[in-house]
């Protein structure tokens, strides 16, 4: 019986000590299934955030930038200022280098400080710097203790992956500033217009208070004063922390904030979004708002401004002409860079389609098609000498009306050179050169220069030599740079260089060139266009297509029923092409080409960018000579003089 009663004293003795074990066992399976089963991977903090991708000009200047509704730009921690540094430990966790991830001084801290504070400031978390870290990067903003727990572990844990210095860096680039605002870099550049590296310590205070509660403290919130007592605060806690001195405290509680009211403002609108569906298209970038990518594009935002300007003040003065809007695009030739891209007279016109891009857009380009023609009758035996009847011609076609091309002017001047057709830009002698060439043999000439919208070949005909097929004005500036560049083609493109978040460059321009028509054609196609006198029977001698001092070849151009009015014009550097009509294809009441409508757009860029500058003409190809024939002076390629005959003048006949 003794046995029995000592046997159950030590079974009960024994379970009654195994009941520690069992509870932190049961602890423990819990803590497993409930923390541990469902951590999220560490590793994940190496991956880089969503960071918004900027797109610049050729200088740096920022024109947009695109996000996913977190608008970052990573800055590397040297980049962050001491006294944002000190701000922010000094308001967030003091005892941030003497932590091992968690701090139950904080804790605890934060408890008797949020029983005790009212109003604004009375919101204190108790996080570390690395708590806060795990949150922004792991966690939503659900607050419970069982989310509370997890980032505890993973703070411990990243501490003993990542250096304090490393932590701080994505602590800084991480969090939330206010609205869609992450990071330090764009919240000072949102509140202050500056880089974070260039603010002063008023700034990093006010900067450091905002992540506690963003949407509290908010300047533009409905209590814009919390924001200003919250600085006041955090400079209260540096001065305490031992981070700044009274003196300097003093001084950074009265220095005055400037906060940016206005929005910062998409700048060359139309060739932002040009430049976007190029990244996605092209390069496949279909996320680069995500990316933190840095576009730097070959825009000068000097040029584009004076090109928007210029644009929009010839449309308000012609507006009476029942014109509504206008385009402009600005090359470079030499590397294929465009340097502005205006594609309506405002993107936020209310009263016509502003956003829709003209530049990109399919219009009839007239007359302005003439060049390719006319290359194409110099590549076939003609010279610029040779002559051509600019008189009444019907063409009847089968199963379709006659066709009787007439001028511009209503009038016909008989027999003229190639040259004074082009210049002067006679219609009829340009149909006639095209019944010649053949319309097939125009549209695979256009289409080695650039023109790839002619594809349904069937749709053209003769008329194709007055401009009547749709092209787009990149593609028809993109065929005029050959002629700039005598016989290249060098590629449009407007990317010099992309950067990926880190800074590293991950695309460098390379210029692509490549021979496509014979210099001497090209020379002599420039030679005709920049010839004053040869295109004075139509225009005059001092029409808005010279520029004095200036060597610039130029083409113009109207369609019929006047829905669309070109001018396109290039020096051996530059390309200005320039467009006026209405989105909805009106009618233009009235436009005299050369007088109003595109011309003085055209002359007024022009004039600007080649204001300063030398004045540069083509180099003469070593095929091309210059020979009198018939009494005047003209270029030539090879022996093609010799095929000149000149008319034969009756002998005069002296009657004494």
């Amino acid at each position: 019986m003794c046995g029995w009663r000592l046997f159950r004293k030590i079974k009960w003795g024994y379970l009654i000590a195994s009941i520690p074990l069992i509870i932190f066992s049961i602890i423990g399976v819990v803590f497993y299934k409930e923390i541990l089963v469902d951590l999220p991977n560490i590793n994940q903090i190496y991956l880089p955030p969503r960071m918004a991708s900027k797109i610049v000009d050729r200088n740096g200047n920022l024109l947009y930038q695109f996000y996913d509704q977190e608008n970052r730009t990573w800055v590397p921690i040297d980049k962050i200022p001491q006294s944002l540094i000190w701000a922010t430990l000094a308001i967030e966790d003091k005892d941030f280098y003497y932590h091992n991830g968690i701090s139950l001084k904080g804790l605890s801290k934060a408890a008797l400080y949020n029983f005790k504070k009212n109003g604004a400031d009375k919101l204190r978390g108790g996080s570390t710097i690395t708590q806060q870290l795990i949150k922004n990067v792991f966690f939503s903003n659900e607050k419970t203790f069982k989310r509370k727990i997890k980032e505890a572990v993973l703070a411990i844990v990243l501490e003993n992956k990542l250096s304090k210095k490393e932590i701080l860096e994505k602590y800084f680039n991480q969090v939330a500033y206010g609205g869609d605002t992450y990071g330090v870099e764009e919240a000072s550049l949102k509140y202050f217009g500056k880089n974070v590296w260039e603010i002063n310590i008023s700034e990093a205070a006010f900067l450091a208070g905002l992540p506690a509660a963003p949407s509290s403290y908010s300047p533009f919130g409905n209590n814009p004063q919390f924001a200003f007592e919250r600085q006041k605060h955090v400079i209260s806690e540096m001065i305490n922390a031992g981070f700044i001195s009274q003196k300097e405290g003093e001084s950074a509680e009265k220095e005055k904030i400037n906060l940016l009211k206005e929005k910062r403002k998409m700048k060359a609108p139309h060739f932002i979004f040009y430049i976007k569906n190029i990244l996605e298209k092209q390069y496949g970038f279909t996320n680069f708002g995500r990316q933190g990518l840095t576009i730097i594009t070959s825009l000068d935002l000097n040029t584009q401004a004076m090109a928007e300007a210029a644009v929009k003040d010839e449309v308000e003065k012609i507006k009476g002409m029942n014109i509504s809007n206008g385009a402009s695009l600005v090359l470079d030739t030499k590397n294929g860079d465009v340097l502005a891209m205006v594609g309506s007279k405002n993107y936020n016109a209310s009263d016509i389609d502003g956003q829709y891009n003209i530049v990109t857009a399919l219009r009839q380009p007239g007359s302005s098609i003439k060049p390719i023609n006319y290359l194409l009758a110099l590549k076939n035996g003609k010279t610029l000498a040779s002559m051509i009847d600019d008189s009444p011609v019907t063409y009847d076609i089968k199963g379709q009306k006659p066709y009787s091309p007439r001028d511009y002017t209503g009038k016909f001047l008989g027999r003229v050179s190639l040259k004074t057709a082009l210049a002067s830009s006679l219609n009829i002698p340009s149909v006639r050169l095209l019944a010649e060439n053949g319309v097939n043999n125009m549209i695979d000439l256009a289409e080695q220069m650039g023109i790839n919208t002619w594809t349904d070949r069937n749709r053209y005909g003769l008329s194709l030599a007055l401009g009547s097929g749709e092209v787009k004005m990149i593609e028809l500036a993109q065929a005029y740079s050959i002629f700039a560049d005598l016989g290249k083609k060098v590629e449009i493109n407007p990317i010099l260089k992309i950067e990926n978040y880190l800074g590293e460059t991950v695309y460098q321009k390379e210029i692509d060139e490549k021979d496509v028509i014979e210099p001497g054609y090209a020379f002599l196609i420039n030679s005709a266009l920049s010839d004053n006198q040869a295109r004075s029977p139509i225009f005059g001698l001092n029409s808005k297509l010279k520029i004095d001092g200036k060597t610039v070849a130029v083409k113009t151009g109207t369609t019929n029923g006047l829905k669309d009015n070109w001018c396109i014009g290039w020096t051996p550097s530059y390309l200005v092409a320039t467009w006026v009509g209405n989105n909805n294809n009106a009618p233009m009441s009235w436009v005299a080409s050369g007088v109003t409508g595109a011309t003085p757009i055209w002359q007024n860029i022009m004039k600007n960018i080649l204001e300063g500058k030398p004045d540069e003409n083509w180099a003469t190809p070593s095929e091309v000579h210059k020979s009198n024939v018939c009494g005047k002076e003209e270029y030539f390629i090879n022996d093609t003089d010799k095929s000149i005959h000149c008319p034969v003048l009756p002998t005069p006949v002296i009657v004494n």
